[in-house]
């Protein structure tokens, strides 16, 4: 038969009056102990629960166990049936509050916070000095600020990842999977894989440099973020480039920018690569409108990062180079009808250049349906059939309203590789022609053997001379008046991806 137990209610005891120490909160302490005792000890196992100050009084000693439990104490009482499981619960769960007693008064403490309470005091932390001084660790408020911010930057790098990662599945969702988008998505891989020696020193320049501003907000849509990328000489005003990337209208994505934000913040420029929505989280119409307000915000702002709002130009590579030129024709026709210069003015910007672009949408359905962003998607990305004229800058600057306005665009500069294959180098030539024929200042370069990325990757990545980017450069600091002869005296770029590797990429380059 099993033996009787023993329950003792928490809240009939009486609790001696104590003295709560300094180093803990005052309270009782509940304890649940064995104990052998008269008939109890015969082979029987019992448990007591009792409570006991958590300090005794000067001279007060702690009462044994035959003390506590005597026939006189009513408190205790012996059951042979135990009793229910939910009070043996709340019975062992009881938690004991006591407020901390001062001489004359007491007063209520408030627990300190979780990063107070495992943060050790500044006393704890420094080591003494001889005359009983401390002294103070600088090196360990520092160390602080850089373990934050380093957690900072890795949980933005996390963010940033998750978003990539997400835009391909998005891609990858709309095209659908087949033997076309397979056989692109394995060559990706491994042009991807050739050039990672490059993509990783760019993208830990682009998340730790304290010379690049991530993710700034300029309107109110999800996408509307810009990053800046600031040259290291901070003396005068810096012309600015105000960067929209590519990415076919549906994974254009701010980070694009970053080989050439550094390439041109090397040479005293500041670069603000725009981000925008993508399809299917926008149209086309929505693109031009992001692209707009981010040229607007640069304008308007970009004084207080040091840039000069007077010389502002406009660069857009493949479908951002698209998006630029839609961007910068609608606010010329604006202006030319109804003086609209209340975001920004088109004589705000002093040169547009365009590389790898397309500009002629009525040209461009068929070959992009033979190159796998079908038509049915593309139509959905330009709002339907009836608005590839729309959203044509070449075909916008023939018609009647918007003739007027061809004579306020600043000067176009057209970029284009003879061996593109996503967009054929015909399309800068068309509308570097159709410009020209309507009054425009316009010039054209092509680059013998150049696909759709060399210009824009592979170039860079293989450092040196880089022909593309010293046209930039060259057309921005001559218009500066106060630039120095000296100003294209620019540290060689160093190479990021060794020769052979950059030449395989080539090879097997799904663009």
């Amino acid at each position: 038969m099993p033996g009787p137990r023993v329950s003792v209610p928490v809240t009939g005891l009486p609790v001696p009056p104590r003295r709560p120490p300094e180093h803990r909160r005052a309270g009782a302490v509940l304890r649940l102990r064995p104990f052998a005792h008269g008939d109890v000890a015969a082979g029987r196992s019992t448990t007591v629960l009792s409570r006991w100050p958590a300090e005794l009084q000067p001279g007060q000693k702690r009462p044994s166990l035959p003390q506590i439990f005597t026939s006189s104490d009513q408190n205790i009482r012996i059951t042979e049936k135990p009793p229910p499981r939910e009070s043996r619960v709340a019975v062992m769960k009881v938690e004991l509050a006591a407020g901390t007693s001062q001489t004359g008064k007491a007063e209520e403490t408030p627990p300190p916070s979780p990063a107070a309470a495992a943060a050790p005091s500044a006393a704890e932390d420094a080591p003494l000095l001889p005359d009983g001084g401390v002294r103070r660790r600088a090196g360990c408020g520092r160390f602080a600020q850089r373990s934050g911010s380093f957690r900072r930057e890795v949980g933005r790098a996390a963010a940033e990842t998750f978003l990539l990662t997400r835009l391909t599945l998005i891609l990858l969702r709309y095209l659908g999977i087949g033997y076309r988008w397979i056989r692109q998505f394995l060559a990706l891989c491994c042009y991807t894989f050739l050039l990672m020696p490059g993509f990783i020193q760019v993208v830990y320049y682009y998340f730790f440099s304290s010379h690049v501003h991530r993710s700034v907000v300029y309107g109110d849509q999800p996408r509307n973020r810009l990053d800046l990328y600031i040259p290291t000489s901070t003396t005068g005003l810096k012309p600015v480039v105000a960067f929209v990337t590519g990415g076919a209208w549906i994974i254009g994505y701010k980070g694009w920018g970053a080989l050439l934000g550094r390439r041109l913040a090397e040479r005293g420029i500041i670069v603000a690569c725009i981000d925008y929505r993508n399809f299917p989280q926008g149209t086309i119409g929505d693109m031009v409108e992001d692209a707009s307000q981010g040229i607007s915000f640069v304008c308007n702002n970009i004084a207080s990062y040091g840039g000069d709002p007077n010389r502002v130009y406009l660069v857009g590579q493949s479908a951002g180079a698209h998006i630029a030129a839609c961007a910068l024709l609608n606010q010329a026709i604006r202006e030319c009808g109804e003086g609209d210069t209340s975001s920004w003015s088109v004589s705000q910007i002093k040169a547009y250049f365009g590389i790898s672009g397309g500009y002629n949408l009525l040209n461009l359905v068929d070959h992009f349906h033979r190159r796998g962003l079908y038509r049915s998607i593309f139509l959905s990305i330009m709002e339907g059939e009836e608005s590839l004229q729309k959203f044509s800058p070449q075909v916008m600057i023939k018609e009647s309203s918007a003739r007027s306005a061809v004579s306020l665009l600043p000067h176009i500069i057209l970029f284009h590789g003879t061996s593109d294959h996503s967009i054929p180098s015909a399309e800068s030539q068309a509308f570097a022609d159709a410009l020209q024929q309507h009054g425009a200042k316009a010039d054209l370069f092509l680059y013998e053997g150049k696909t759709h990325t060399d210009l824009f990757l592979q170039d860079p990545l293989r450092g040196g001379r880089d022909k593309m980017l010293e046209e930039i450069a060259s057309v921005i600091h001559s218009e500066d008046p106060d630039v120095s002869a000296d100003h294209h005296v620019v540290p060689v770029a160093r190479r990021l991806v060794p020769e052979f590797m950059l030449k395989l990429a080539g090879r097997v380059s799904p663009f």
